[in-house]
């Protein structure tokens, strides 16, 4: 890693970074988040019971939209083609959590961590949006990268 930040001109201006000479490989990054809630909570979740309906189902068809989106989201993020976008929800009783992994994956110049940063974050705000109604102490937490390949900069590993 260089430690220099690369959204900035010389001048101190904010700027799009131009990849347009970089090398097009595959890119790879997974991300994830967690939501903790009441027992009661995890519960409605598990029987599809809440009132919105079966909240992973569109927590995951919202972390898929949103990875579309996230240039639309993040000002210099480049708008990116992607080949693939999976999100997981999974429940942990024992930590009364819905864990959320998010895989984006594309053939570029650039890498996708902030599409599957972005993905986890939106399916975790989905969680909480369907589920407020009826548990307004829920947690997110743990929003991290656990992954991302391709590029340059080779594999980095959480």
């Amino acid at each position: 890693m260089s430690g220099e930040l690369t959204h900035f001109d010389a001048t101190g201006n904010a700027r799009m970074v131009d990849v347009g000479g970089k090398e097009i490989t595959e890119r790879i990054a997974v991300a994830r988040a967690t939501v903790t809630m009441l027992p009661a909570t995890l519960e409605l979740i598990a029987n599809k019971k809440a009132a919105k309906g079966d909240v992973l189902a569109v927590a995951q068809l919202a972390g898929i939209m949103a990875a579309k989106r996230t240039a639309d989201l993040i000002p210099l993020c480049h708008p990116l083609a992607l080949s693939s976008v999976e999100l997981k929800l999974s429940l942990d009783k024992a930590r009364n959590a819905v864990d959320i992994e998010a895989t984006c994956k594309l053939k570029g110049r650039t890498g996708v961590e902030m599409e599957a940063l972005t993905a986890a974050s939106i399916a975790a705000l989905t969680v909480y949006d369907m589920c407020k109604s009826v548990d307004r102490g829920m947690v997110i937490s743990d929003v991290k990268l656990l992954h991302k390949s391709g590029g340059k900069s080779g594999t980095w590993q959480a």
